[in-house]
């Protein structure tokens, strides 16, 4: 190994390529062998022989949470691209693996960061600053330039959407992660290339929390969900939206049950989770 080079996994698995050149191959078939993951190279060995991949030139992970399942129906596997080539990856323990090749890829590579972007639902008067990215255990953290350090926790992730910003006067590619800090919903956006960004959204994503938000609210338990989104206390959510402590109760237990919010400790004590925080957005969005 090169100076600086260390393992990060070794293990029997199977892959196979499934695109060459941009082309999708017909007939494929895996291929047993053995898969080392170092922090700059992924080696595929076996009996027809060994490829090594740089760790640097994978522009996109996908596991099998948010992989294109078009390719192959079979489950518990990984995709990489490689410029115009799209291989997967059967490892042992597929789950770890993933883990130890997003940490390859994304360990301490040095993004832009606005944080926070948006705070319950109001635009943040926030600069872009530098931050280097560090895996953590299920969290992406970022240790921000100006001092701060933001961990954004990957079960708690909301939505995540890959747009186009401009960005310190050039047009870059921007993820817009959404996420929850001390119980306030805040969105932190995130710019490098356009690589970085496919492989952090591809992380970001893989708490594979269900956000949807197609569900049947009365007015009432819109306005609660919108307080709660916009920072207000549950103690405090009777006088903001005007109705009895009882009332309140009621919408937070309803809420609960078809998994909008979570009950902290007391009864009156509530968070919104993911799918809370999305639709409370869209709510917000659409006054």
């Amino acid at each position: 190994m090169s100076e600086g080079e260390h393992t990060l996994a070794d293990t029997k698995g199977r892959f196979v390529q499934v695109v060459k050149d941009g082309r999708k191959l017909n007939d494929v078939e895996w291929i047993p062998g053995r898969l080392v993951l170092s922090n700059k190279r992924l080696v595929l060995a076996s009996n027809e022989g060994k490829r090594t991949i740089p760790v640097s030139e994978i522009r996109s992970i996908r596991t099998r949470q948010n992989v294109n399942e078009a390719i192959a129906q079979v489950s518990g596997y990984i995709s990489i691209q490689t410029g115009r080539n799209v291989l997967l990856l059967a490892p042992a323990d597929e789950e770890a693996f993933a883990e130890n090749l997003f940490s390859a890829r994304l360990d301490q590579q040095v993004v832009l960061a606005k944080h926070p972007a948006v705070k319950g639902g109001v635009v943040q008067d926030t600069d872009w600053e530098k931050a280097r990215v560090q895996m953590g255990e299920d969290a992406v953290e970022l240790a921000i330039s100006t001092g701060e350090f933001v961990e954004i926790e990957l079960d708690d992730v909301g939505t995540v959407e890959e747009t186009e910003r401009t960005v310190m006067g050039k047009e870059r590619s921007v993820l817009e992660a959404e996420h929850a800090i001390e119980g306030t919903s805040v969105k932190t956006f995130l710019s490098g290339s356009q690589s970085d960004c496919s492989v952090l959204a591809s992380l970001l994503r893989s708490g594979d929390q269900h956000v949807e938000s197609d569900i049947d609210l009365s007015e009432d338990e819109r306005e609660v969900l919108m307080a709660l989104y916009s920072g207000v206390s549950p103690f405090e959510i009777p006088d903001f939206v005007g109705l009895d402590v009882e009332e309140v109760e009621d919408i937070f237990d309803r809420l609960a049950d078809q998994g909008v919010v979570e009950k902290v400790r007391t009864r009156r004590e509530v968070g919104l989770k993911p799918r809370g925080r999305s639709i409370a957005s869209e709510a917000i969005a659409d006054r």
